[in-house]
């Protein structure tokens, strides 16, 4: 399985912020959307960077409470990992194991085409073997 067929179940939809909110307009965003991390983008879709749940914590821990008011550019991760439409379940797995993240902007033409979590990744890898267990089953029981 592909990173295009999870979007093509999930969706394309991704939540972004522009670098100079601040760190309290983003928590409140993700608090809303109810997701951890959201994509810093300029106008254009570029990716600039990924804001997460960690990167949040990071900065409370170093500014304290001044930490709300600083833009998200500071304390964003600036080094974004990223993958393509045509990236596989088990690629992606391996840089987000590799990368200690969870999630994975999507990048086609040079332009943010959707997100992948950790979350998207397990619910469709869970699938798979359910799949393929059936299959064994139904073979076995053939046999």
């Amino acid at each position: 399985m592909t990173v295009a067929r999870i979007l093509a179940e999930k969706g394309t939809a991704v939540t972004t912020v522009p670098p100079h909110r601040t760190i309290d307009e983003a928590i409140h965003l993700l608090a809303e959307k109810r997701i951890g991390a959201v994509i810093v983008s300029d106008a254009d879709a570029n990716v600039l960077g990924i804001l997460s749940e960690r990167d949040v914590m990071r900065a409370l821990a170093e500014a304290g409470a001044a930490a709300f008011d600083a833009p998200v550019s500071r304390y964003m991760t600036a080094k974004v990992t990223t993958c393509t439409r045509a990236t596989t379940i088990e690629e992606v797995m391996e840089l987000m194991t590799d990368g200690r993240f969870r999630h994975l902007p999507v990048i086609e033409d040079g332009h943010l085409a959707g997100v992948i979590s950790i979350g998207d990744v397990v619910k469709r890898r869970i699938a798979a073997v359910e799949a393929d267990y059936q299959a064994m089953r139904d073979y076995i029981t053939l046999a």
